[in-house]
This record gives C-alpha cells, sequence and structure tokens, in this order.
C-alpha cells in the first residue's frame, strides 16, 4: 500500500457567491502532531482552493473534499434517464457541468440546475420537485442514490442524495460544484476511484464527514463536534496529538480538523481501497466514498 506524507481534509460548499464561510482546510502531516487550520486571513474562494489543488500541494498529499464526485447511475444506467444528452461516465459528467456552467461566476452551477432538461431530475424546494426526482427505482421522497451511499447506509450514516438541492443537509450544490472543479483538475491530480490510485502524487478522494467523526468515536444522530474539547476528544480516538484551543468551534473548522486526522489514521490501510461494493464500472460511473466499506 503506499503511503502518502500529507493528509489535507476539506470542507466543501456550494452556496452562491464569491467566499465562503462554509469552506474550511486542515492539513494532518504524517510524521504526527495535531492536524493545523490552512487559514487565508479572509474566507476562501473555491478558487482558492482550485488554486491549491493544482499548484499548493506537498507532493504526496491524499486529499479529501466533503462532497459527491458524481450522481447515481448505476440504479438505472444513466445520470438523467431518457435525456439525449445524459453522459457516459463520470468525467463527461463533470464536462458537461462545467460546459452548461461556464458563464456562472465563481464554480457556481445555477445555469445546470435551472437548465430545462437537467432541472428535472432535481429536488429544488418542497413545492417544487422535478418530474424526473422520482423514479421507479427511487420512489420514496428522499430519490436516488449511488451504491456508496448505499454502503454508507450499512454504516449507520444517513447521506442525502445528491439529485437534494433542499434543506441544511443536502449536497447536491456542493457536489456539482465540486465536479465543474474537479473537471478543471484533469490531468493535473487523480482523482480515486475514477483514476486508478498512481504510485506518487496526489490524489483526491471523496469523504463523508459523518464517516470520519463515528471513526473519531462520536456516535448517536448527531456527529457535529462545537467545541475544542470535543474535537480533541476524537482526535485522542484518532491517535493524534490535540489541537490548541478551548470553548466553541465552528463545525467546518471540526469537520477538516477531524477528518485531516482520520485520513492520516486509515489513509494506508488497504480495505479502504479495495471496498467490497466498488467495481470497475462503478469506479467509472459513480466513484466511492473512501471510508465507506
Amino acid at each position: 500500500m503506499r503511503r502518502f506524507t500529507h493528509f489535507l481534509a476539506i470542507d466543501w460548499s456550494g452556496a452562491k457567491g464569491e467566499r465562503q464561510k462554509g469552506i474550511a482546510l486542515s492539513l494532518a502531516d504524517a510524521e504526527g502532531g495535531p492536524p493545523v487550520l490552512v487559514e487565508r486571513g479572509r474566507a476562501w474562494s473555491r478558487a482558492d482552493v482550485l488554486h491549491i489543488l493544482r499548484d499548493g500541494l506537498p507532493p504526496d498529499t491524499l486529499v479529501g473534499m466533503d462532497l459527491g464526485i458524481a450522481l447515481p447511475f448505476a440504479d438505472t444506467g444513466a445520470y438523467f434517464p431518457d435525456w439525449n444528452e445524459s453522459p457516459p461516465d463520470a468525467r463527461a459528467l463533470w464536462a458537461l457541468i462545467d460546459r452548461i456552467c461556464a458563464e456562472d461566476p465563481h464554480l457556481e452551477v445555477g445555469s445546470f440546475v435551472t437548465h430545462p432538461e437537467a432541472s428535472r431530475y432535481f429536488r429544488h424546494s418542497k413545492d417544487h420537485v422535478g418530474d424526473r426526482f422520482h423514479l421507479p427505482s427511487a420512489p420514496t421522497r428522499e430519490g436516488r442514490f449511488r451504491i456508496a451511499e448505499h454502503a454508507q447506509r450499512q454504516q449507520g450514516v444517513r447521506p442525502v442524495s445528491n439529485f437534494n438541492l433542499v434543506g441544511a443537509a443536502q449536497v447536491g450544490k456542493s457536489s456539482l460544484t465540486g465536479m465543474r472543479m474537479l473537471h478543471r483538475l484533469c490531468g493535473q491530480v487523480s482523482v480515486w476511484p475514477i483514476d486508478p490510485l498512481p504510485e506518487s502524487g496526489p490524489v483526491v478522494v471523496e469523504m463523508y464527514t459523518s464517516i470520519a467523526a463515528r471513526g473519531g468515536g462520536v456516535s448517536g444522530a448527531k456527529t457535529k463536534l462545537r467545541t475544542y474539547e470535543d474535537v480533541n476528544i476524537a482526535l485522542a480516538q484518532l491517535g493524534s496529538a490535540p489541537v490548541a484551543g478551548s470553548g466553541p468551534i465552528d463545525d467546518h473548522s471540526s469537520d477538516a480538523l477531524v477528518t485531516a486526522a482520520w485520513l492520516r489514521a486509515i489513509g494506508d490501510r488497504a480495505e479502504y481501497w479495495n471496498p467490497a461494493g466498488l467495481t470497475p464500472e462503478i469506479a467509472r460511473t459513480e466513484g466511492w466514498t473512501f471510508g465507506a466499506l
């Protein structure tokens, strides 16, 4: 199993606007010590993160991003059944989203989720649900899920469909904006498992912070850590030195800190790179969530 020298966790945001309080980055060194929040002096932009992934990473960094790297495909054999522009694989999906959103600033995806055909597959609000959101493969209000998300549920966490754009837990816009960014990284940074795991160089994986929190010993329905004291309890569970600070911490920062330590704790374990449900077809179309076994 290959070794990484650094572990970067990115709590991502799909909100409108240039700078996002919901983006947080934390870096952990394989040699040990506490994970460190990467500060900018102002809120991060998605363009800032793209620049770091292109040009600012230590050579052998494992990057975990809190977003979905693709949409459901296996349940119907297509991302967008009955739409003649439905792409054949994840890289073509990223390219389609980026092309339709070419005029949207800050890697936003407003043009895609309002596109006359694409919009039909999303849940936009309580009262606005696309007529293709519910398909025979997903008759409930929750919508469609990827194979990796079914695996997550078996581990006791509750992922939300990437076709859902509603509510505080929705990850649809985060995932779509992330796909625009991943398209712009093509050929520069490997994205596992859509790309095979390379022998060297940085690698981006999708991760779900709730799985990382479980790894840090957090149980129950709520996996957000709101104080430095709780963060350090989770870090100790992951074999990490504590971070400095006391009292309240925002959950974007706490998610990033714990997930960086979690990536360091499991990043060289072979079973996480070979989950039971991951086939070559799933890797090519849906991708996978690192840590979903």
